[in-house]
């Protein structure tokens, strides 16, 4: 929590949210968090292995055309699962 807390800090010197905008403080604090915690579990790793193995023989490019997309698509994600979560934990 102690590396959570000063990433908040400076995020929040950087890059102040709208705190009007619950969207925004929600986003702000997805991203101290994605910042402090590894989120790359074995699970994921080992997808990321397969679909490697998968691409072998493509130039990087051509690589760079999948993972790129699936990449922010993956990050889109799991912010959104974060946000979600955060805004049940508060209505509970």
């Amino acid at each position: 929590m102690k590396n959570y807390f000063e990433q908040l800090r400076t995020l929040l010197a950087e890059n102040p949210p709208d705190f009007g905008d619950s969207d925004a403080v929600l986003a702000f604090l997805y991203e101290a968090y994605n910042e402090t915690h590894n989120m790359d579990d074995a699970q994921t790793k080992a997808d990321f292995r397969a679909l490697y193995q998968v691409m072998s023989g493509m130039t990087l490019p051509a690589m760079d055309t999948i993972l790129d997309p699936l990449c922010a698509l993956c990050r889109d994600h799991q912010r959104s699962g974060f946000i979600e979560g955060v805004r049940i934990g508060v209505r509970l």
